[in-house]
């Protein structure tokens, strides 16, 4: 029986890609009014906490895979953590950096209508009451200079996910923050979880504990600040997810060594329940009751979540060289795509403005010409799918030629200060884990 000790799982590195892909699609897609002309596409779209979930899943099995898998931490806490700090901030800072210069450009050229939010300063409350959606205004705010220092510090050492009122500077960049307070757990809770002898009872009281706080916003219907901030991003709410990536490989790893695997049978009827939860949840999540949000996002998908990491955890490797070769460095730069999409789509959509609504005025130096032109012009939905395409692209090249580059230097600096006799790990090409 093959080992997985070395094993790649080449199935995880293609749901890591399309899980980012598909929040930069959940992010931008709203800002077309064509999308409510192709049926389905609203709800089948609404979901992107469901692929932020399943990521952090992902990262709980992978990171157990490569660091535990046996049981034990393979090195020291402290070399773990630079590791895995080296492998985020370069992402956090370089997108942080990006997002901020855009809308400042964004908010010089002063199209209309958003010129007036678009700024650093601009937040928006985190609520779930019906009167943010008939009157968003109310929840629209612009940080004073002690709050733009205050996020700007929790920004550099990485902790916005810990306010809970509202999301600064680039807002996707709350998972990174989750993922780093996840990393620093890692090498006390791991070994525990995958040392369990009931791997199965715990992850049971795990989903059970990730449950209880949602089901108390609902029983005394606080579903206004700072709960729905709290719900969504603060890490330790969101741990149990992380949590219990580690147990399913635990599980998953206690399976392959008996030389077990599910059968065809029971990977269809897994496979129809992961579909038939994520279409009656969809349902619920965008016409039903406004409780349901709370129950989806926190908790009541985890079982869906688990089934469809463990069922691409099984995916055997593909023939094609062509798959083989793409698939880690799809796989690697999804963490980029959370990370840059928002920036992105600021520039890709100006950029249409611009050209779309009068270029000889905007190349002939006719500014109020130029900007009243992309002020009155709308973007299409016809060219999204290059918007779509440059993302995919440019985050394969900022991962490949600015990240990996970069936490190469990091470690080069930090590791021999932990361990001088420990030898720089092998470049990757950004494989590892997110």
């Amino acid at each position: 029986m093959q080992t997985l000790d070395k094993h790649r799982f080449i199935g995880l590195e293609w749901l890591r890609f399309l899980m980012g892909f598909y929040v930069v699609i959940y992010h931008t897609i709203h800002f077309y009014p064509e999308r409510k002309t192709i049926p389905l596409l609203d709800e089948i779209t609404s979901m992107g906490f469901f692929a932020t979930s399943t990521f952090f899943v992902l990262s709980g099995f992978l990171l157990a895979h490569v660091y535990c898998g046996r049981g034990s931490l393979r090195e020291p806490a402290r070399s773990f953590w630079v590791k895995r700090f080296a492998n985020l901030y370069p992402i956090h800072i370089f997108a942080l950096l990006l997002a901020m210069a855009v809308v400042t450009w964004i908010g010089s050229l002063g199209i209309p209508p958003g010129a007036a939010t678009a700024s650093i300063r601009f937040v928006v409350f985190d609520t779930n009451e019906p009167l943010a959606r008939t009157n968003p205004e109310l929840f629209q705010h612009f940080m004073t200079n002690a709050e733009l220092a205050f996020n700007a510090v929790l920004q550099l050492f990485m902790l916005q996910a810990w306010n809970p009122y509202y999301l600064t500077f680039n807002a996707p960049l709350w998972s990174i923050s989750a993922l780093f307070f996840f990393y620093l757990t890692f090498p006390t809770l791991a070994p525990r979880l995958m040392n369990s002898e009931r791997p199965w009872q715990l992850l049971l009281l795990v989903w059970a504990l990730y449950l209880v706080p949602p089901l108390l916003v609902i029983a005394n219907q606080n579903y206004g600040m700072p709960f729905t901030g709290l719900l969504q991003r603060v890490p330790l709410f969101r741990l149990p997810e992380f949590l219990a990536g580690i147990l399913l490989y635990a599980i998953f790893r206690r399976q392959h060594e008996r030389g077990w695997a599910p059968s065809e049978r029971q990977r269809v009827l897994l496979a129809s329940y992961l579909v038939l939860s994520f279409a009656l949840g969809t349902a619920l999540f965008t016409h039903g009751p406004k409780f349901w949000y709370f129950l989806f996002h926190n908790g009541l998908f985890l079982p869906s979540q688990l089934i469809l990491v463990y069922l691409a955890g099984l995916a055997r490797e593909p023939a094609s060289e062509r798959i083989r070769h793409w698939s880690p460095r799809l796989g690697a730069a999804s963490l980029s795509m959370f990370a840059l999409h928002v920036p992105l789509s600021g520039i890709y959509m100006t950029l249409e403005q611009l050209i779309g609504g009068d270029l000889k005025a905007c190349l002939g130096g006719h500014r109020e010409v130029c900007i009243a032109a992309a002020g009155a012009y709308t973007n299409s939905i016809e060219w999204y799918w290059l918007f779509l395409l440059a993302v995919v692209v440019l985050c394969v090249l900022f991962q490949e030629r600015l990240v990996v580059p970069t936490r190469k230097r990091i470690l080069k600096v930090l590791l021999p200060r932990l361990a001088p006799q420990q030898k720089p790990p092998q470049a990757s090409g950004g494989s590892l884990p997110p």
